[in-house]
């Protein structure tokens, strides 16, 4: 082949190169970098957090009108596999609904996955519970009561009457913890959660500071959520049902 030949295939070539790399930046043609992903290919803990989350828990995981998630004592509390399946499958009975796809929700099994994970690697920190000894995160099982109403009224006169008040209707440094309404949107696990991890972010302490120098012991929390699930009235058109998570 003759010089000119192939410096003229090489143009060829060269151009026709360029005009299909240059497919996507024709006029009216959409940029690949700026395609929408669909939704269940987004596995970036800040926007599905910020999507699903944000608007109960808080816009960091904290001061939100639910549970504080941006709590190293409730994530050092709650098992890895609990926390998934709350996300997953949410709570019956309460607000907090099922954000799994199997269970009615938008969320992948990857995207829970995600969330779930997201939640302890930013939030969590071992040394928020070094050196003490957890109480249980599920109240004690095989028993005909994991607690008692009447110890329970006890134990809060003791270590949460100078906060919440006398009879739990309010104090002055806490609000009402035995209204009806509070009691009808939570569940029996999460006013043990409550108590064991407390509030940081609302400055309720957890269950090593309620006393000084005396922590609450297994059976004080149930005693107290024993106490406090005895305060909760029946909601019209609701089934009595015992609530488990979060």
């Amino acid at each position: 082949m003759s010089r000119p030949i192939r410096v003229c295939a090489a143009v060829i070539a060269g151009v026709t190169a360029l005009a299909v790399a240059g497919c996507d930046a024709l006029p009216g043609r959409p940029d690949v970098t700026k395609r929408e992903v669909v939704p269940a290919e987004v596995t970036a803990f800040d926007a599905l957090y910020g999507r699903n989350c944000a608007g109960c828990h808080g816009t960091d995981g904290r001061l939100g009108a639910a549970r504080s998630l941006n709590d190293p004592v409730y994530l050092a509390l709650v098992p890895a596999g609990r926390l998934r399946t709350i996300v997953r499958e949410g709570v019956s009975g309460t607000s907090m609904p099922a954000f799994g796809i199997g269970s009615g929700g938008e969320l992948t099994e990857a995207q829970v996955e995600a969330l779930a994970q997201g939640m302890t690697t930013r939030w969590g920190r071992a040394e928020a519970v070094q050196g003490a000894t957890l109480p249980p995160y599920d109240a004690p099982t095989g028993v005909s009561s994991p607690g008692a109403p009447e110890r329970g009224a006890a134990v809060y006169v003791r270590a949460c009457a100078r906060c919440h008040g006398p009879d739990g209707r309010g104090g002055p440094k806490g609000g009402p913890i035995v209204d009806p309404s509070y009691l009808a949107l939570v569940s029996d696990q999460s006013l043990r959660s409550t108590v064991i991890a407390g509030r940081s972010d609302l400055g309720h302490p957890d269950w090593r500071e309620y006393t000084s120098g005396h922590p609450l012991t297994p059976e004080d929390i149930s005693d107290i959520v024993a106490w406090l699930v005895a305060h909760r009235q029946p909601v019209p058109g609701r089934l009595a049902v015992r609530r488990q998570s979060p």
